[in-house]
């Protein structure tokens, strides 16, 4: 793979004066137009130690306008993203729609430096080299452009680079104890390398690696290349506008006689009064414990609510909150996205919000927008939503394995008892600003959110992620139910079973 980066690419000095300032000013131009586009643009640089990764970035930054540039390079974990699954850190760095991000280390170096030095095996570096590729597949959906650099050097010319930096005073710090082990393990990086680009240079996301030896050549290879792919991007790619125009609802399909998810549960569970209080109090005592030692031992937990509207969600969360650390939670209620929201991913805005060890996230409503609201009401096109059921998937998986407790509600009443609430509501003067024409207009589109609900469920429930449907008529059940729920599974967690 590597044979064409060692043929001794260069140019001279004096066909580089000449070359650069026109690709500057092609760059510069580029960017201005850039602004306006629907997709961010990730640039990768990645390759071997001593092949001029930091200087590739520090030129961009020198032909780019930097104030519109972001450079991220990634170190080692610190504590705090210790604490959350490991691709936590990479969302947050994470451009907005028509602004370019530069990567100097990324979601590669950790594993092909695992595989290299033995801390995972073939079986694990496949399993992590699938994730990045389904992480980029994510990403290019939503009309990411990600641009992947890697810089080769033969054994001997990386020999040369190390030694040239080590004679220079004004450079020699940038030669660690790492990277001379590194070079001993020249073949072996070189092994592990080859196979990841292998198995990641995909259509949407494919590897360019550049001879590295000559800093004229490699600088132009890569600027060129950015210039060429963001302007095929704009000149050939029809844009979907960052807030997408209204679409025609889906229809509801004509399902006769079929039962829902929803429709087999038992909406006659009740609780008095009297059984009510008395079991509130010793669940909330459970949990209050429980939370405590998941604090201490810094496991943590995510809460998602979902329901229809007037379900309960607010009147749970004020029951769950009593039991916990006022310290330790947060409370993400989730509307339509702001501005800096939209020019991301739609599940960057909540991995900002994932909890560090020991501390407790509640999702006022949820990722699970993309497959609800905005399937029904037609914000998202078909193809997306569709596609959002297996990236939720393996987003909730990250967390799960990362040890997260997560847990998912659906709270459900009937047609007839939100009708009930909303009229209760408007007569409840600290209540009525609750109520809004949209909440009346979605009652119309019952069953086309029903089957969207039953689509989601069949879907997203899994082994490591189970929905919990909650038969939510009656409040008094539906609160103790949930918060019985919430205290097994942080026992089972704290058992180490998960």
């Amino acid at each position: 793979m590597f044979e064409v980066a060692e043929l001794g690419h260069k140019i001279k000095k004096s066909d580089y004066a000449a070359r650069e300032p026109e690709l500057r000013t092609n760059l510069l131009l580029l960017q201005e137009a850039l602004k306006e586009a629907s997709f961010p643009v990730l640039v990768l640089v990645s390759g071997v130690d001593g092949a001029g990764k930091g200087d590739v970035i520090n030129q961009l930054h020198a032909w780019f306008d930097p104030r519109w540039l972001r450079a991220y390079a990634f170190g080692p974990m610190s504590d705090e993203e210790r604490e959350r699954p490991e691709y936590w850190r990479f969302w947050r760095a994470m451009p907005p729609k028509g602004r370019i991000g530069l990567y100097v280390g990324s979601w590669y170096s950790r594993p092909i430096a695992d595989r290299v030095n033995k801390v995972i095996s073939d079986a694990e570096l496949e399993r992590d080299l699938t994730r990045i590729n389904a992480f980029e597949e994510t990403l290019a959906d939503d009309g990411a452009l990600i641009i992947k650099f890697w810089l080769h050097l033969s054994e001997a010319a990386q020999k040369k680079r190390m030694k040239e930096l080590e004679e220079n005073p004004a450079t020699r710090w940038r030669v660690s104890a790492m990277d001379k082990k590194h070079l001993k393990d020249y073949d072996k990086f070189r092994a592990v390398a080859e196979r990841t680009l292998r198995n990641t240079s995909t259509g949407d996301a494919p590897w360019i690696i550049v001879e590295a030896a000559d800093e004229h050549y490699r600088n132009l290879t890569v600027g060129q290349h950015i210039y060429d792919r963001i302007t095929a991007r704009l000149q050939n790619s029809q844009e979907v506008p960052a807030q997408p125009p209204h679409l025609k609802p889906i229809a509801s399909p004509n399902i006769g006689t079929q039962i829902s998810v929803l429709g087999s549960l038992d909406m006659g569970n009740e609780l008095s009064k009297a059984k009510y209080k008395k079991q509130l109090a010793r669940h909330q005592g459970e949990l209050g414990e429980l939370a405590r030692q998941a604090r201490e031992r810094k496991i943590s937990s995510i809460v998602v609510l979902e329901g229809w509207d007037a379900a309960g969600k607010g009147g749970l969360i004020r029951r769950i909150i009593p039991a916990l650390d006022a310290r330790s939670y947060q409370i993400i209620p989730i509307a339509a996205p702001t501005d800096e929201e939209r020019a991301h991913h739609y599940l960057w805005r909540f991995w900002r919000h994932i909890p560090r060890g020991g501390n407790v996230t509640i999702y006022d409503r949820s990722w699970y927008g993309r497959v609800l609201v905005e399937r029904v009401e037609g914000y998202a096109r078909q193809e997306e939503w569709m596609r959002a059921y297996t990236e939720i998937n393996e987003f909730e998986e990250m967390l799960t394995e990362h040890g997260i407790v997560l847990l998912k509600f659906w709270l459900h009443i009937t047609k007839d008892e939100q009708l009930k609430r909303f009229r209760e509501r408007e007569k409840t003067p600290f209540k009525q600003y609750k109520i809004t024409e949209d909440d009346y207009r979605n009652r119309e589109r019952w069953q086309a959110y029903e089957n969207a609900v039953n689509d989601m469920v069949e879907r997203t429930s899994t082994e490591y992620a189970p929905w919990h449907l909650i038969e939510a008529n009656d409040k008094n059940h539906a609160r103790v139910k949930a918060l019985r729920l919430f205290s097994e599974r942080l026992a089972r967690a704290l058992s180490g079973n998960p």
